[in-house]
């Protein structure tokens, strides 16, 4: 059993912090479709512009399962650790340290995966935010900055010292993004190396990945990012190979058609008509990115206004791949 601090996490297999992906409705959707744990999209250490619709929206854990995992970015010791604990307030039950972001808006305000460049500074944020809140706190980074400095085990072992409770390592420096491929070496090494638990990010995207990736690196668990993006249901198809050694069936495209009309109206009943139009649109392109006729369709789908007309049309495209109109 995996715990974080006073929580222990259902399974092994874990939802990535992803802007503009990971916002209340998609983590219940996750929850309720076997992710042991899932983490808000990241919010700003500068509590200041907390006042924004996009701010509010991040903060808002409405309903939302325990334990409320809660994502805070920025550079400065001071300003993280008055953000943990306003999360603390709103309802956080852990908060989490994003050092891994590799954009550029985040990196260019020295926050990030480009605070990895800075050990002391790690070691200060970090010693902050533990010390601000009675809440676990824990860690996201990558393996380094470059290939010249991957100092993810400096990190780790700083992380450690500091109180940290957990921490997830993508598989990737900085200035990979997310090109090439994961490498999962480093997090072996850091697992062996610390023990507190660990979580193995990057390019894990089938049940059989996970696995490998479990078995070679020893992490306690899988953190699934872009491979939940339209596909909720891998944490149960992961958990069931996890437990079982066999894989689930597919799911029908009755299912998938209820999952994504579920995932509709979540998103049009938090964000709004106007907005949750708009936001539910790739979500729908990344449902339907595999099936046929999905090109032709999102192309028309991308021009609805209406919420009760976008589920009207998914209706009417599931219908004609039921119905054999939509052969690949």
């Amino acid at each position: 059993m995996i715990r974080i601090g006073p929580y222990p996490l259902a399974n092994k297999v874990i939802l990535a912090p992803m802007a503009g992906v990971t916002d209340l409705p998609f983590r219940q959707l996750c929850r309720k479709l076997g992710a042991g744990l899932v983490v808000s999209e990241m919010v700003t250490s500068d509590v200041r512009l907390w006042n924004s619709r996009k701010s509010r929206n991040r903060l808002d854990h409405t309903g939302e399962q325990e334990p409320r995992s809660v994502q805070i970015a920025g550079g400065d010791p001071q300003m993280m650790a008055q953000a943990a604990r306003m999360n603390e307030q709103l309802g956080a039950q852990i908060i989490d340290i994003n050092m891994g972001c590799p954009a550029k808006k985040v990196c260019n305000k020295a926050a990030g995966s480009a605070l990895m460049r800075d050990e002391r500074l790690v070691a200060d944020i970090l010693a902050a935010v533990v010390e601000a809140v009675n809440l676990p706190v824990t860690l996201k980074i990558r393996t380094g900055w470059c290939d010249e400095q991957r100092n993810g085990l400096t990190i780790a072992r700083i992380a450690e010292e500091s109180g940290i409770q957990a921490l997830a390592v993508h598989g990737r420096t900085r200035n990979q993004l997310y090109t090439g491929h994961a490498e999962y070496d480093t997090i072996a090494e850091i697992k062996q190396q610390v023990g507190i638990p660990v979580f193995a990010n990057g390019d894990i995207d089938s049940p059989h990945k996970a696995r490998a990736v479990l078995e070679h690196t020893g992490a306690d668990a899988v953190m699934i990012g872009r491979a939940a993006q339209g596909r909720p249901w891998i944490f149960n198809e992961i958990n069931h190979f996890l437990a079982h050694g066999e894989l689930l069936e597919p799911p029908t495209l009755h299912w998938q058609r209820s999952t994504l009309l579920e995932h509709l109206d979540a998103l049009h009943g938090f964000y709004g008509d106007h907005q949750g139009v708009r936001i539910a649109r790739k979500h729908v392109g990344w449902y339907l990115q595999t099936l046929p006729g999905a090109d032709d369709f999102r192309r028309s789908f991308n021009r609805v206004e209406c919420p009760s007309q976008q589920r009207q049309n998914i209706e009417n495209f599931f219908t004609r791949l039921l119905e054999g109109d939509l052969a690949a």
